[in-house]
């Protein structure tokens, strides 16, 4: 049974010495321009927080505008694709329709 070693040291924003946890962003898709322009995702390393650290971190995170206004805009992209795949879909219909009435006129002459 492989456990987790517990690292207990000073976390690295209160600086306290609890065990510790490192934080990872729970996101992984951006818009923006530089891909990957938020706060957490350019870090070099992730820190070491220990647990009340690492929940307001967490929080942050969720609140974060930028980050919410990404996901609003990626689900306006998402809604726009549907129902540009629904349109496809309709117009496809309504070719194989005009394609069989007009194979049907010119079978019928």
């Amino acid at each position: 049974m492989n456990a987790v070693p517990k690292i207990t040291g000073p976390c690295e924003h209160c600086k306290q010495p609890r065990p510790l946890f490192r934080y990872e962003p729970e996101h992984n898709a951006h818009l923006g321009g530089g891909f990957a322009t938020c706060r957490w995702c350019t870090r070099e390393k992730q820190p070491l927080l220990c647990v009340r650290c690492w929940e307001k971190e967490r929080l942050r995170e969720e609140n974060d505008p930028a980050l919410n206004e990404e996901a609003e805009t990626l689900e306006e992209i998402c809604a726009a694709n549907r129902r540009a795949d629904e349109r496809r879909e309709r117009i496809s219909k309504e070719l194989a329709g005009i394609a069989a009435a007009t194979e049907r006129a010119e079978a019928e002459r």
